[in-house]
């Protein structure tokens, strides 16, 4: 039984749920997302598995998911992307959001969510089981992306992105 660590407004823990319970009742936990870039300053995006509980099928953010009690959101983070992508690579948090979003099949994800930075140009190796598909892709084309058919993008996605873009405009950019 996989369990998520609910938080209060202020990311203080109040306890913790079975994940699934978690999102049926809509309880803020915490999780975090990592956007992983490459020397071209291209975003490694990922297609959520087919069979996912939630969104699946969708693009987004290279990794998510949420720690586990008694782990470190940091550690977390890098565990996850080695987990669904395959590799490794520093991590630096740049900021943090709430967002609530509800689901066709009634689950609901409330999320205190922690965003990672990274950079990497290794080989991708998925694992098949969370992602179906992935590519490196310029942030305007993501924009456009977003702009053009925003019903292929996760709902988070569509939170974090612009915040990432201005982070990527003020330290990548050329």
């Amino acid at each position: 039984m996989e369990e998520v660590i609910l938080v209060d407004t202020e990311d203080n823990m109040t306890g913790t749920m079975e994940k699934i319970a978690a999102h049926k009742t809509a309880s803020l936990h915490r999780a975090f997302s990592v956007f992983v870039f490459n020397h071209a300053g291209e975003l490694l995006l990922q297609q959520r598995a087919l069979n996912k509980y939630h969104s699946a099928g969708l693009w987004t953010n290279t990794c998510c998911s949420h720690p586990r009690p008694g782990e470190s959101t940091a550690d977390a983070a890098v565990r996850r992307l080695r987990e669904e992508m395959g590799f490794e690579t520093r991590l630096e948090k740049v900021f943090d959001f709430t967002y609530k979003a509800g689901f066709e099949n009634g689950l609901t994800e409330h999320e205190f969510d922690h965003v990672f930075i990274g950079y990497y140009d290794g080989p991708v190796i998925v694992n098949e089981q969370e992602v179906n598909n992935y590519a490196f892709v310029s942030m305007p084309n993501i924009a456009e992306a977003m702009e053009t058919g925003p019903e292929q993008f996760t709902a988070w996605f569509h939170i974090a992105f612009p915040k990432v873009f201005e982070w990527w405009r003020r330290n990548l950019a050329a």
